[in-house]
């Protein structure tokens, strides 16, 4: 059906107007693909960067909780013991935890990163020149 009141059909477009439209199409999709992938990623790093401080508030609140539960062990034994021994030992039970800790860290590091680039083997290098 034609668009033409007087019932002739429309000219066709030449090969070079439908290859400045495809162009200028091309152009419009991809900078406007660009805005919105910009527009996205604007979004996501503004809730990573809210994550991230509400992680440091957390963490930084988890360690004050902790020093109280640390002075309140220390009044606890304080009520046994002289202060100074109360103290000597929570300082030492505190620094093997620490210790445990570390050397648990270690392990798991040298497990997950060889200590240097290994080669292959014989039987590898044999079989991928074929």
């Amino acid at each position: 059906m034609s668009d033409w009141d007087d019932g002739r059909e429309p000219p066709k477009p030449s090969i070079g107007t439908l290859v400045e439209r495809l162009s200028e199409q091309a152009t419009r999709l991809v900078r406007s693909e660009i805005a919105l992938a910009k527009t996205e990623l604007t979004k996501k790093l503004t809730h990573a960067g809210i994550a991230i401080g509400l992680f440091v508030a957390a963490g930084v609140l988890a360690l004050y909780g902790l020093g109280w539960l640390f002075f309140a062990a220390y009044a606890g034994i304080a009520e046994a013991l002289a202060p100074w021994l109360a103290a000597l030992i929570l300082g030492v039970a505190i620094l093997i935890v620490v210790a445990v800790l570390a050397l648990v860290g270690k392990k798991q590091l040298s497990r997950g990163v060889p200590r240097r680039p290994r080669r292959p083997s014989r039987a590898s290098r044999t079989t991928s020149r074929r």
